[in-house]
């Protein structure tokens, strides 16, 4: 990114005011990167686990499989889920609050002894799988966040503040040499004017 600037005080002054505001907020932004490094890492975590709990919990029920063909389906569903949100780092990320269960009514004596059972299952199962969900939806938010800031701290470290630095010290430079020529000029002149002198009183 090439920073325009002209060679004047007023653009060092600008530029000089660019550079602070960017050293400043440096350590700021690269603080929130670490954090949201160690959440998206957390939350990667949460989610694996689910997903180990829910297959774990799939694995110990099948040896029902055969069962389920029998099992009415539309006995449970899921009615609504409640989700909040927690700002981490600066992220809004959804959490799970509750999940409410909508159960149709059936006949304890004609339906099957396991079908109560079969409803607690599945329950349990569309529970872990929004936890699972949420997790997941987290760790993509996050780690969105994270990718951006890291692209920031990047354009903040490798970019911006070394091109701000160059074109101040060019800046300055220029001032510098614009100074010794006018300084040199009028040494010059000076001289000249001595000499005009020294040669009028000859």
């Amino acid at each position: 990114m090439a920073i325009k600037f002209q060679y004047n005080k007023t653009s060092l002054g600008e530029l000089g005011k660019q550079l602070k505001m960017r050293q400043k907020a440096l350590p700021t932004i690269k603080s929130k990167e670490s954090a949201l490094r160690s959440e998206v890492k957390k939350a990667k975590d949460s989610a694996a686990d689910y997903r180990r709990r829910l297959d774990a919990l799939k694995g110990e029920y099948d040896y029902m499989a055969a069962l389920w063909g029998e099992f009415d389906d539309g006995l449970v569903r899921i009615a609504d889920v409640e989700l909040a949100t927690q700002k981490i780092a600066g992220v809004r990320t959804p959490v799970l609050q509750d999940v409410k269960f909508e159960e149709k009514p059936y006949d304890l004596f004609s339906a099957p002894v396991w079908f109560a059972d079969g409803v607690e299952i599945l329950k349990k199962l569309a529970r872990l799988a929004l936890e699972f969900e949420v997790y997941d939806r987290k760790m993509e938010l996050l780690d969105y966040a994270r990718r951006k800031t890291t692209q920031k701290v990047n354009l903040y470290e490798k970019v911006q503040i070394p091109g701000y630095e160059d074109a101040i010290r060019k800046i300055k430079r220029f001032m510098e040499d614009e100074e010794n020529l006018s300084k040199s000029a009028q040494k010059i002149v000076k001289t000249k004017q001595q000499q005009a002198g020294e040669g009028a009183t000859l």
